[in-house]
Order: C-alpha cells, then structure tokens, then sequence
C-alpha cells in the first residue's frame, strides 16, 4: 500500500463529521472538543469504504398496504421484563444497541436471553471479542444449563463472524461489544470512530437483508453515553440502556429508542449470585425498609413509560449554618426543587430562605417528572415542621408558579397502583378526580386539591 494514500483524518465522535483538520467546535453537531484523529486510506474511501451495499437490482416497490405482519415475527425472550421494554418480544431482522455502564450486568443479562431464547427451539450465535471460550463458559455455569441451540464464537475479525454467520443461519446474533470488532478494510484500530461505524453498517446490512436479529453490546463514556460516534444510536432500531448502582442489587433496562414499542418503558431487574432475576413488583420493592413516623418522608406515583411505580421522597430541611444555605438533591432536578421551594416561600409563606434543604428519592432512582412536585413539596415541609405525613398517605401532581396543583396523566393508574399496596389516602390534582375511577369495595379515599395551601390545610387538619 502506498504511503501517499494514506491521510489523517478528524472525526466527530457524536455526529460522524469528517474534517480534513481538528476544529474545537463540530461545524455539524455545535458540540466542543468531539474531533479525534484518524489515519484511513485514502482509496477505500473513494471506493466507498468497505460497507457492505445490497445491490439496486434486489430492491423491490410494494404496496404498504398490502404488507402483511405475522405474530411469529416476533420471538418472545422468556423474561418478562425485557420483553416489555423490547415491545413484545425480539423482532425479526432488528438491530438492538445494549449500553450500560462497565459491570452493570449487559452480558449477563444478553447471555440469560440466549439461554431463554435457545431453551424454546431457537438457534442463537453469542459472539465474543472479550472474553475467552473459558471465561464465558464459567459465567454460564452460573446461570444453569444450556441447550445445544446456543453456538458460541470468540472473533473479533468483522469478515470472518459475517462468513460464520450467513453459513451457520442463526436466528438471533449477540455481538459483545462492538467497540472490539473491526474490519479488515477500515485500517483505523478498533474502538475507532470510523471502526464503529462500518461494524455497525455490516451488522445492520446482515440483520435486514438474511433477517437475523442482532443485539450489540456497547461501552459507554463517563458521560453516561455509548462510546463512538452518535450516528451509532441513529442506526440501530432499538437503544437500551441498563442502569443502576452497581454497588446496589437492581438493575433497570431503559428503552430509550424502540422503533417497534413505547419509549421509556423500563424493566427491573435484581442482581443475585445465580445471575438476573425480574423484579414482579417494583414498587413494593422500591418502598422496602421506608421508616416509620418520620418526618420528610413520604410515597408517590411516578409513571415510567406505561408503569405506575412507588417511590419514596425524603426531605431534610434545617437550619444554616452559613449565609448562603445549602440545597441538595438526589434523584431529581435540583433546580426543581429550588423553584417548588421559591413557591412555598411566596405563595405559602412558609419561610425556608434561612435553612439547608436535602432531597432524596430512595432506591437510586433518576426521576425527573412534574408529577412528583405535590409530593417533594410535602417532603420539605413535613421536615420543616417537624411533623411526619399519616404513613398511608400518597401525593402526586404538578405545582405551578401560582401554587396551582395541575392535573396529571394517567392519575386513575397511580390510585390502582397505591391502591393495591395498602395506601388509603390519596392527594391528586382535582382535575383528575373526573378520570379516576375507585373500587367500590376498595379502602383508598381520594382528595382532590387545587393548590399548594389546600394541601398544607387538609394535612394540617
């Protein structure tokens, strides 16, 4: 290869921008300080590089409506909650990113679905370019036993797993992780910008044009990101994210993109010696070990995608010590909660311009929707007063700037959810009181509100 074909080239590492320079500022995405350096050759890519490109002459018009979708284009995993951030099951010729953070468990988890998968008669290909044959073996050991559908393949080489498998004709592919593939016609090294996106145009051409689905396993940056260019996540169908405190024992898979299914549906997960097992009920697991007659404490409804889940909202509030106090949150907006105190102090007059304020939600737990300002706003003032909520108590709704409590979606949902977990009081934007529907023998009494002040009277009472 002649020395003159070769170039260095900058990449953008979010949105793929090639640039014959580095520039501190991306021209494509606005981003700072994304360009990387790379050395590619020249020729190949004015050939075209070497992704694979089906042919125009296989390309067919049809009529949309006369396509015709089956149920068996869909293939259930045997684990519930994957198969209801997925949207029903595994679909036939997608391609499925899986990010989390190193140790999370995304592995463990794709290798428990080869396991699942296989057991009902699927046959299942589990490429590997990290680990040896040994050290998977030992974690499936783990696991339980495997059928003889599961095929496992430690490559790194990008043409030889295509050869193996359009030879094999696996109906499912794990490919962990991308990040270690490379092809022999990208002279980049591995993990690179330009590596990763031609693994991933390859695997795409593979997955729609012999319809095997394909999951991928991706590293992600200390941001919290898949590693490598962004136009990754634009590429494939489905984006799950895998979250948790590794040092805690749930896990929760995020569907943050699902071309096939509802966005933002979460499953969760507990991490044990024998593997990952479901979690059936997030909320009572979500309120286990909640402390009695303390005050700060209190329970609402958050709806992740279209589950109502439990939470527990702690607030700390005492006196500074300094000029400026201090205000701390854990799991939601901190400048939510800043604003929910600014309205307490004008619109309540409850003076709180002189003390440190501490928010938690328990568990962990990222949660960042308006639904759960009536609830902090309790949390706050219950500490401030020193004065801890009836135990059976659930809040939810969105405060305003006026005070207003406003309605909020699904509200009948989150009654059902408490409901079925003992709680017998519920405070809810009035607005809503016309959708929620009450058992008739149910124990739950249900308080509708129209601000801030009607809530502090009816608890004060």
């Amino acid at each position: 290869m002649a020395k003159g074909k070769m170039a260095s080239v900058f990449f953008c590492q979010s949105c793929g921008y090639e640039s014959a320079k580095w520039m501190g500022q991306c021209p494509g995405c606005k981003a700072w300080n994304t360009m990387v350096e790379e050395i590619v050759d020249r020729s190949k890519l004015q050939n075209g590089g070497g992704t694979l490109r089906r042919q125009t002459s296989d390309a067919e018009v049809c009529v949309l409506s006369e396509v015709t979708i089956r149920e068996q284009d869909k293939v259930l995993t045997g684990i519930a909650e994957l198969d209801r951030v997925l949207g029903g099951g595994i679909v036939q010729g997608s391609l499925t990113l899986v990010g989390g953070d190193p140790g999370i468990g995304k592995s463990t988890l794709l290798l428990q679905t080869c396991q699942a998968v296989a057991a009902a008669g699927h046959k299942v290909l589990y490429v590997s370019g990290e680990e040896s044959q040994v050290q998977i073996k030992m974690r499936a050991d783990r696991l339980g036993n495997f059928s003889q559908n599961v095929l496992l393949l430690c490559e790194t080489s990008l043409d030889a797993i295509t050869e193996i498998i359009r030879r094999q004709k696996p109906e499912i592919v794990v490919i962990d992780s991308i990040q270690t593939m490379y092809s022999e016609s990208v002279t980049s090294a591995p993990g690179s910008v330009s590596q990763v996106r031609e693994a991933t145009a390859t695997l795409l051409q593979l997955a729609k044009g012999l319809l095997v689905s394909i999951f991928i396993v991706g590293h992600v940056t200390k941001e919290g990101t898949v590693a490598g260019p962004r136009v990754l996540e634009h590429m494939v169908d489905t984006v799950l994210y895998f979250e948790g405190d590794r040092h805690a024992s749930y896990r929760i898979l995020r569907s943050v993109k699902n071309r096939f299914g509802s966005t933002n549906e979460i499953g969760v997960f507990e991490m044990r010696e024998s593997g990952l097992e479901e979690v059936k009920n997030p909320s009572e697991y979500m309120l286990s070990g909640r402390p009695e007659n303390a005050s700060g404490s209190i329970v609402t409804c958050s709806l992740e995608g279209t589950r109502p889940l439990l939470i527990e909202i702690q607030g700390l509030v005492c006196q500074s010590n300094f000029g400026i106090p201090r205000r701390q949150t854990t799991g939601t907006d901190f400048n939510r909660v800043n604003l929910l105190m600014a309205v307490l102090e004008k619109r309540s007059g409850v003076q709180l311009s002189g003390c440190d304020a501490y928010v938690n939600i328990t568990g962990g737990l990222k949660v960042v929707e308006p639904a759960i300002d009536l609830a902090i706003v309790l949390a706050i003032v219950s500490s401030f007063r020193n004065r801890p909520l009836p135990a059976k108590l659930i809040a939810f709704g969105e405060v305003g700037l006026s005070g207003e409590v406003r309605a909020v979606s699904q509200a009948s949902q989150r009654v059902a959810e408490a409901e079925k977990l003992g709680f017998e009081l519920c405070l809810m934007p009035k607005g809503n009181l016309s959708d929620c529907r009450l058992d008739q023998n149910g124990k739950m009494k249900v308080i509708g509100i129209s601000s801030v002040t009607d809530a502090l009277d009816y608890i004060n009472g």
